[in-house]
């Protein structure tokens, strides 16, 4: 078969991204978003005012359902057809002013014209009170379908924050703005000296005292959608500090004292303008209270987007296994498909595990994230909060905080060894850009780098497993009843339970640059445990179930082994040599 044979059926022909998933399907099916739901609802009263909000949590599902419909059918038929068209045109930028491509133009048209824009919003705004993992399956069948356009429908984060801090006649003014698809949102944030160190933002905020207006001066770089009308502004507004402890957040309007000096020339995700921005006395509004911009309103908005890059990379990694799996089938070599060869098929295999084990750690992730932001509701809406709900607020936090950087941490990463092994399966051809494999490829590469490296997902997470807070959740896991026929599964994922244990208290006693050193190592055991119980319990409903968790186990289990040898033989010994080595010529 020669490569113009091959690609002919290179398309993704399906014509329902949702429905197509089998594995999406699962998840929706079991995952028990009943208390959540019971919070976010109010019991469901909305329904005597908003006809269109569920009565019950059947129904509630239900119109999930039909709403994943409806997307699934729009990436399919009108964004997927056209994403190479798209990324090859790109945004571009002229005259102060950036447009993007005619596909992604359409694109959002189509999302607008659906009513899929704002729907993790209230009902009082125009909203559906989605839950944010429900959310996070329509941010992965759009990074599925296109993975730039993401970074315009993914971006309904900001107006869930906006919803979250700002005052009450911003909200009304601004929110269902977003509802109906006229206005887009960006988180502005980074700075040419403050990308990861978000404490050294010098973009300063001064409070006009005749006007009573707060005005924003300063540059901005590498922002996402940085042309968005609605902006969120991380900006110092204490005179003589220099730490976070100065910063507040600002919501402003774009207008002609906002410049965007350049977009960034990229190697993926194109259709994605990243902007560079010049505010000039930019009127703004202050977000909730001074001095906490960065320590909890910027982090909250963070932690939200983090989880939609997961999500972003999940549905890249889809799109580049289906590539892979499509093409290693049709692929005849030495007589037979080459997805018979047991190297290709091993391949193919460790991808479809490790893309059904980060959703299962994103759908994870994203319940305790709504149940805490459920029950941070009830505390907030109450004059008297009940100290149990107080108290179980605080437990649901604890998990969700130190869930949400290992799912972005392993999505990512995952997403870029899937489309390196999708890549691979092709052979020659998946490096030409005929191929849609090499889009996938530029355009997973960022994910583990904006939104928070890699390497900072690990620094947020190190301090919440050397305490231990995913005890609780490992325990329960591992008193459920899996049956003799996965006894063994369970016996083996224990064990390696245990080991992960013993690490931490290991590492705990090391000094804390050797625990930096190696608390990569423990954040890998702590994803492998963590998927590995995931994936334990999905094998109980299901016999396909069984078999990938049986893949996935036998894959991951070693390097649980290998990291716990590893951080048990901890020392100074890499630290004391690294100047030598890092300057040797």
């Amino acid at each position: 078969m020669d490569a113009i044979e091959v690609r002919s059926t290179n398309n993704d022909m399906t014509e329902n991204f949702f429905l197509d998933n089998q594995d999406i399907q699962f998840r929706l099916e079991h995952i028990d978003l009943r208390e959540v739901l019971e919070n976010k609802e109010k019991g469901y009263i909305y329904q005597q005012q908003y006809p269109t909000a569920p009565r019950n949590y059947a129904d509630a599902k239900d119109n999930y359902r039909v709403l994943l419909d409806v997307l699934g059918e729009i990436c399919a038929t009108v964004i997927a057809p056209r994403a190479a068209e798209a990324d090859e045109e790109g945004a571009t930028f002229e005259q102060g002013e950036v447009r993007y491509a005619d596909a992604t133009q359409e694109a959002v048209r189509a999302l607008k014209q659906a009513e899929l824009m704002g729907v993790m919003l209230p009902w009082e705004y125009g909203g559906i009170n989605m839950p944010e993992v429900i959310y996070q399956i329509m941010v992965e069948l759009v990074s599925r379908a296109e993975a730039g356009l993401m970074t315009i429908f993914g971006l309904q984060e900001i107006a869930s924050t906006i919803n979250e801090f700002a005052d009450e006649e911003t909200k009304a003014r601004v929110l269902p703005r977003f509802v109906r698809g006229d206005v887009a949102g960006a988180m502005v944030l980074t700075e040419p000296d403050a990308g990861s160190d978000l404490g050294a933002v010098q973009a300063r905020a001064t409070y006009d005292e005749e006007t009573g207006t707060w005005r924003i001066n300063g540059v901005k770089r590498f922002i996402t959608n940085g042309c968005a009308d609605i902006q969120v502004v991380l900006a110092r507004s204490e005179e003589g500090t220099s730490d976070a402890r100065g910063l507040s957040l600002f919501l402003l309007e774009r207008d002609e004292t906002v410049k965007i000096r350049r977009i960034e020339n990229k190697l993926g995700i194109h259709t994605s303008p990243t902007c560079e921005i010049q505010y000039h006395n930019t009127p703004a509004i202050l977000m909730g209270k001074q001095r906490f911009g960065l320590v909890r309103y910027a982090m909250a908005l963070m932690n939200g987007a983090r989880l939609a890059v997961s999500a972003q990379a999940l549905g890249i990694a889809e799109a580049a296994y289906r590539e892979a799996h499509r093409y290693a089938g049709e692929r005849i070599q030495f007589g037979k498909p080459i997805s018979s060869l047991p190297a290709v098929a091993r391949m193919l295999m460790s991808m479809r595990g490790e893309i059904e084990a980060a959703r299962a750690l994103i759908f994870e992730t994203g319940r305790w994230v709504d149940l805490f932001k459920s029950y941070e509701q009830i505390l907030t809406e109450s004059e008297t909060p009940d100290p149990e709900i107080r108290k179980k607020a605080k437990h649901v936090a604890s998990i969700a905080d130190t869930l949400t950087p290992l799912a972005k941490y392993y999505s990512t990463e995952m997403g870029n060894r899937v489309c390196y092994l999708s890549m691979q399966v092709h052979g020659g051809v998946g490096y030409m850009r005929e191929f849609n494999v090499e889009r996938h490829c530029r355009d997973v590469r960022v994910t583990n780098i904006y939104e928070g490296t890699s390497q900072l997902q690990i620094v947020a997470a190190i301090g919440k497993l050397l305490s231990r807070t995913l005890d609780p959740l490992l325990d329960e896991w591992a008193a459920h009843d899996y049956g003799t026929e996965l006894a063994l599964l369970k016996d083996r994922l224990t064990e390696a339970t245990e080991l992960f244990r013993q690490a931490i208290d290991h590492l705990k006693e090391q000094p804390h640059d050797v625990i930096d050193y190696y608390a990569s190592d423990l954040t890998n055991m702590a994803i492998y445990v963590v998927n590995g119980w995931l994936m334990l319990q999905d094998a109980t409903r299901s016999e396909r179930k069984q078999n990938v968790a049986q893949v996935y186990l036998s894959e991951h289990l070693p390097q649980v082994q290998s990291a716990h040898a590893v951080i048990l033989a901890a020392d100074a010994t890499p630290l004391a040599v690294q100047e030598t080595i890092l300057t040797a010529n």
